[in-house]
């Protein structure tokens, strides 16, 4: 049976190789691209959000949106008109938002930056000055002037691709009137990556509106895609060649101290850091980033999950000298089979304790960027320092990466990694230290001109001191989706000597197959907009040993007309054990080789986000190695509008397994209290029990922006050993760390 599936795996390969070539070489229909045409402002722009100077009465303006939700045929309830103009300086965009009542009210989660949510106000402006259809710069306002700035890659074909960690410097300003509100935007050009005698720019406008419900978009985009997809574009047409914006420097420096306290020591820590970056345009469109003692205590604690998996979850990066075109990098390979993941580099493994511990920067550069319209280059350099504590030696990372624009908007890209020490054994300088980890890998990246066929093929060989027998991955993934249908096929082969030490790989040697269909109705006259079935399937297994995992899902998905979602599964999983493994995480452990048929149901619903509390609740009901779980979990938000949120997040998991082994009841609480009182002043508390591990967490972050991208910190955590009779609420809580940070940093423009 398993060769036959061997044999299976190796058909459908060079089937997808056939049909990518197929789909690369072909023309795709494309509905024809709106124009707006720009020329330069004749009189000063004043951003007080009233479009009052003749700059703007000169502008061409664009109205006439498209609905994109709840339908896409018809124009959009609430219209929208957008206009441009620019000078030496800034790009501007001013746009006029209508209501369809009347009033100022509108839906704001609050006052901070970088929003995201379905059921919002706002306006978003898409750039993509190089017209690939593939990356792309967003910004974005709402009616009470917070910002939002993001990158979008990969075409925004999915939600991963639109990333909004990315800051930048650029102004705004909003006014709210009766039965409207308008903004006005000023883009610098330095803050933005072109070519220079630019003529045209693909561009998207895009609106959601709380009072109709409506998503809309300048240039029409089909229901069943993203806003952002970059495959429904217009185009910007420029009164004249583009000039280079000059010289482009700046210097982002940081000042730091900590105070640190680990209550199984005598004594604190204190600690005092300088340090800072440069970004530095060596062409409009190709950026040098330099960074010396990174210090990234400004990053907000990640968001702890109960992990009843046998395997590390991933978490994103969010430290801003990775971001900007941080898809050349990190979009190789596929979920779970990452040949780089950035939050490797100033991380390491005690090996005493196998916990995760901070491994200081020394410093690093990275240029990336489009040398023109076809080529990205991106190279990487990094130094850690070494940490005799845990006989840990310095490490240095050099990544490189090229991609090569095909076709309409598909790629090729190659990528290239090495983590090597320059220490021998006796911990003396050599460059030929055998201390060392590569890989290298070639993808290639599918996109049809409408977004209609979708995928991705790639392999990828990794390198060790010690050479290791079938130390490669290779996979590859096909999508197909109209309005009524989306069909995917995806396989994945990770060999058993395959090590890539600064990617994400949570399990090797394995093989994978991952076929799914899913069928759209969208009903007349009801509450519902679209609703229908699915089936995803997973098969697992290993050369020698055969099936280790299989999954089957049978879902149903609801869209409802007020934005709230409803999916309702039924899953049937398979699992073969090939280490112990305890599901409790106490007691006895199940033995390598057992194996367990599990039959479950889940439902995931999200509510209307418009309102002032809004929820998300999801269930998991039935079979879990040969016993039965039942897990609540969720988020519970209070919004007063528009000075802050109020969140729970919860997680409640009630493992009853046969005796001997264990039972469990893992609780996780995170209450959160993000408070803003003006959009520059910000205070976030947020309290974490973890009962899977014994832990309070507490973080209070006050940040003030004084200026664009330059802020000050201040950053108090405290962790606490929590436990008791009752899991739910633990009675003696035991001092672990306690710390004190607080951090200036300031962006100078030379």
């Amino acid at each position: 049976m398993f060769q036959g599936l061997r044999a299976l795996s190796t058909i459908s390969l060079y089937c997808k190789l056939f049909f990518f070539f197929l789909l690369s070489t072909s023309l795709f229909a494309q509905q024809a691209q709106r124009q707006l045409r720009i020329q330069r402002a004749s009189s000063p722009i004043k951003l007080d959000g009233a479009l009052e100077e003749a700059a703007w009465q000169e502008a061409e303006m664009s109205g006439d949106f498209w609905q994109n939700f709840p339908m896409d045929t018809s124009n959009a309830v609430a219209p929208s008109e957008v206009r441009l103009t620019y000078d030496d300086k800034f790009l501007y965009v001013g746009v006029k938002c209508y209501a369809t009542t009347e009033g100022n009210y509108y839906v704001t989660p609050s006052l901070r930056r970088d929003f995201r949510g379905a059921g919002l106000d706002m306006f978003s402006f898409i750039i993509d000055p190089f017209q690939d259809q593939t990356t792309a710069f967003l910004f974005g306002i709402n009616p009470y002037g917070v910002q939002r700035e993001g990158l979008i890659s990969n075409g925004g074909a999915n939600s991963d691709d639109f990333d909004l960690s990315w800051d930048n410097r650029w102004f705004s300003e909003a006014k709210r009137y009766d039965g409207y509100w308008m903004a006005e935007l000023a883009i610098p050009f330095k803050t933005l990556r072109y070519k220079e005698g630019s003529k045209e720019w693909n561009i998207q406008f895009y609106r959601l509106d709380s009072h109709s419900n409506e998503r809309s978009t300048w240039n029409q985009v089909p229901l069943n895609f993203r806003l952002y997809s970059l495959a429904y574009t217009g185009r910007l047409l420029w009164d004249q060649p583009l000039k280079k914006p000059g010289a482009n420097v700046s210097i982002i420096p940081y000042v730091a101290t900590q105070q640190n306290r680990d209550f199984s020591e005598a004594e604190g820590v204190s600690n005092f850091a300088a340090g800072g970056d440069a970004k530095i345009a060596i062409t409009p469109s190709l950026n040098l980033d330099l960074t010396v003692n990174p210090d990234f205590s400004q990053v907000e604690v990640d968001q702890q999950v109960t992990n009843l998996d046998r395997f590390e979850i991933f978490f994103p990066e969010r430290r801003q000298f990775f971001l900007e075109n941080a898809d050349l990098f990190a979009s190789f390979g596929s979920e779970n089979v990452r040949p780089f993941f950035s939050r490797r580099i100033g991380v390491a493994i005690d090996s005493a304790t196998g916990v995760n511990v901070q491994n200081p920067i020394i410093g690093g550069a990275r240029l990336s960027g489009r040398v023109n319209k076809n080529w990205r280059l991106g190279l990487l350099n990094m130094q850690t320092g070494a940490d005799e504590d845990i006989n840990l030696p310095s490490f240095n990372y050099t990544v490189a990466a090229v991609q090569r624009q095909l076709f309409a908007r598909s790629n090729i890209s190659g990528l290239f990694i090495n983590k090597q020490s320059f220490s021998d054994s006796t911990s003396e300088f050599s460059l030929g230290s055998d201390n060392f980890n590569r890989l290298v890998g070639l993808d290639y990246n599918l996109a049809s001109a409408d977004n209609t066929w979708t995928g991705k093929i790639y392999y990828h060989q990794s390198f060790d001191p010690l050479p290791k027998d079938d130390a490669y991955s290779h996979g590859a993934n096909l999508t197909y989706s109209t309005r009524n249908w989306e069909l995917m096929w995806e396989h994945q082969v990770v060999g058993e000597g395959f090590n890539a030490e600064v990617g994400f790989t949570p399990r090797r040697n394995f093989r994978r197959i991952s076929p799914s269909i899913a069928r759209s109705f969208y009903p007349n006259g009801s509450n519902i907009v679209s609703h229908g079935p699915g089936i995803e399937q997973q098969l697992w297994w290993k050369p020698e040993t055969g099936i280790s995992d299989y999954n089957f899902n049978l879902f149903w998905d609801f869209s409802f007309r007020n934005t709230s979602r409803l999916t309702v599964s039924a899953v049937n999983d398979y699992i073969y054990l090939f280490r112990p493994f305890s599901p409790s995480r106490q007691g006895l452990s199940f033995d390598t080789g057992e194996t367990f048929n599990m039959m479950y149901l889940t439902v995931e619903y999200e509510s209307d986000e418009r309102k002032n509390f809004n929820y998300e609740i999801n269930t998991i009901n039935g079979q879990y190695y040969g016993g039965m779980l039942n897990s609540f979990s969720g988020t519970l938000n209070y919004r007063f509008q528009p000075y802050g949120l109020f969140s729970l997040d919860f997680n409640y998991s009630d493992i009853n397994l046969a005796e001997p082994y264990s039972d469990a009841q893992f609780v996780l609480i995170g209450p959160r209290l993000d408070l803003t009182f003006t959009r520059s002043i910000f205070l976030t508390t947020f309290v974490q029990y973890n009962s899977q591990f014994d832990n309070v967490n507490i973080n209070t972050r006050f940040q003030w922006r004084f200026k664009p991208v330059s802020d000050l910190f201040i950053v108090y955590t405290d962790n606490y050993t929590a436990y008791g009779e009752s899991r739910f609420f633990p009675d003696t809580y035991e001092k672990k760390n306690r710390g004190l940070v607080v951090k200036l940093t300031y962006w100078l423009n030379l």
